[in-house]
Formats: C-alpha cells, sequence, structure tokens
C-alpha cells in the first residue's frame, strides 16, 4: 500500500489513532507505539494512546519539567527527535530500562503542531514509535510529519475535554 492509501485509508477510518498505528508500523515500522497529547497547563505530557497498554496504559502522564535536550527540540524548535541508540534513549526518558525490556533502543518522536494555536504555532502533542538500534533516521521522521497532521484536531478536542 503506499503513503498516499495509507494517509487516506487513516482519512477516511472511524477510529484514527489505531489507524495511525497500523500505517506508521507498515510504512515505517515500531515495536512501540504511542501517541502523547501536551497539557501545557499542567507541565505534563498525557498518554493518549498505546498498542502496549500493559506497559504503557492510556492515561499515563510524564511530567515535562525543565526542558531537556529533547523538550527543547520537539516543543520549543517544533522539530523531530531521534534517538539512534539505547545510550540516546537513556539521555532522554527516565524510563529507559522498560524501553530496553521491551526490546526497544531506537527511537523517533515526531511534534504534532497546530499552527492555529493562540500565539502561534504550538506543539499539542507528539507521535512515538521505538524499535531497535538503529531502525529510524530523518527520512522516516519526513514520512510520518503527514500522519502527525491528522492528529491535529483530535488533540485540541482532547485539550478541551481535559479542561
Amino acid at each position: 500500500m503506499s503513503e498516499a492509501d495509507l494517509l487516506a485509508t487513516c482519512r477516511a477510518g472511524p477510529d484514527l489513532f489505531p489507524a495511525l498505528d497500523q500505517a506508521l508500523d507498515h510504512l515505517i515500522g515500531h515495536k512501540l507505539f504511542t501517541l502523547m497529547a501536551i497539557d501545557w497547563p499542567r507541565g505534563e505530557a498525557a498518554r493518549i494512546y498505546t498498542n502496549m497498554p500493559d506497559d504503557y496504559p492510556v492515561g499515563g502522564r510524564k511530567p515535562l519539567g525543565a526542558l531537556t535536550e529533547w523538550g527543547k527540540i520537539v516543543l520549543e524548535d517544533r522539530q523531530p527527535w531521534i534517538a539512534y541508540s539505547s545510550e540516546d534513549i537513556e539521555g532522554a526518558f527516565f524510563d529507559h530500562e522498560l524501553i530496553a525490556q521491551l526490546g526497544c533502543a531506537s527511537c523517533l518522536n515526531v511534534p504534532v503542531i497546530d499552527t492555529a494555536a493562540t500565539g502561534g504555532a504550538r506543539v499539542i502533542g507528539t507521535v512515538n514509535m521505538l524499535h531497535e538500534a538503529g531502525h529510524y533516521n530523518e527520512q522516516h521522521a519526513a514520512r510520518t510529519a503527514p500522519f502527525a497532521e491528522l492528529l491535529v484536531q483530535p488533540y485540541r478536542d482532547w485539550a478541551f475535554a481535559s479542561r
């Protein structure tokens, strides 16, 4: 199935999150797939979808705290972040040991950007994929971006509902 066909399937389907999970697994590949919404007022990221609910349940939250290098790249600069190895993951995520136990040693985080946000473009969530070491590259980030754009309205709806 082509990238355009996968995007069309995601747009047309009634259940966007699982459709994105399947489409991006087919297109790029992942072991762990999560969608996080940014709750700026609370300073947290909230998990709103996961393909591994036993290890990473929906509703789980992570504090944003002082922005790390990851936060500056993804949340401030609105750019994808790629971890090529377990060392990269360890330097960015407190749950790196669980990530390693799941057989993941590379990561791709693509921001979901609301270009119509008050005050200018703002990251309102992320698409997160993890796989074996060295799996992800810049081309994967570029190919994921159109899928991330599909999440703008659902993430806006989540932010409104969580108030």
